[in-house]
């Protein structure tokens, strides 16, 4: 069986690989979004057009998404950045990754409201596959707009879906879902599958499961 952990549990490794280890927790960042680009062109690589629409939140789980779109850019694909919210309000490591699309020219479409993401709908159906980088692990609470809205969308578009670490809206603990979820197609989890991929109702949202290597040490992925 997989060995699975809880979003506490993961959230503490991280904590140690980065205060103990001394890892650079942008080190990890690059490695989540190259693992998540990777999974993305192994879909699309045989595909005529290849455009992807990537949808980030403000947290870490869309610093991840960031750099999924600088490595997929170098492959030569077509990218479309969403934020749910505004680019000012982006701090910390996510930003530094922002920063760099930005400095490459991309544009970055801010949905902070549900009036701003239905001018964008069209941008979103306009490409093959979307990157869901909304939240991760550490997400409480129901979900409120515009999320609810997007993520509604999303599993309506018929569009292959990736998520990142963990389908957003579902509790990566408990495996249900806080209001609404991402039907993900494929789900690029990272260092360690979560609980809530495997009971309650996280079977039905996560899809593929891929397990990545983002650089935590192995002895503390063993140990825990």
């Amino acid at each position: 069986m997989v060995k699975q952990v809880t979003a506490k549990q993961i959230q503490n490794l991280d904590n140690i690989a980065i205060n103990k280890y001394e890892i650079d927790s942008l080190f990890l960042m690059e490695n989540a979004g190259k693992a998540v680009a990777d999974e993305v062109a192994s879909i699309l690589i045989n595909k005529k057009t290849k455009k992807v629409a990537i949808v980030c939140g403000k947290g870490n789980n869309g610093g991840d998404g960031f750099v999924a779109a600088r490595y997929l850019l170098n492959q030569g694909f077509e990218v479309k950045n969403f934020l749910l919210g505004k680019v000012k309000e982006i701090t910390s490591d996510a930003y530094a990754n922002l920063e760099m699309l930005l400095n490459l020219g991309q544009k970055i479409y801010e949905i902070p409201n549900i009036k701003s993401f239905n001018r964008y709908k069209k941008n979103i159906r306009d490409c093959q596959i979307v990157i869901d980088a909304i939240f991760g692990v550490g997400l409480k609470g129901k979900l409120r707009e515009p999320a609810k809205t997007v993520i509604n969308f999303l599993n309506r578009s018929k569009r292959q879906v990736v998520s990142v670490d963990v389908p957003s809206g579902l509790d990566a603990t408990t495996g249900f879902v806080l209001g609404t979820c991402v039907k993900a197609d494929r789900t690029v989890t990272f260092t360690l599958a979560k609980k809530g991929f495997f009971i309650n109702q996280g079977p039905k949202f996560i899809g593929k499961l891929k397990i990545a290597d983002i650089g935590v040490p192995k002895n503390l992925v063993r140990a825990e």
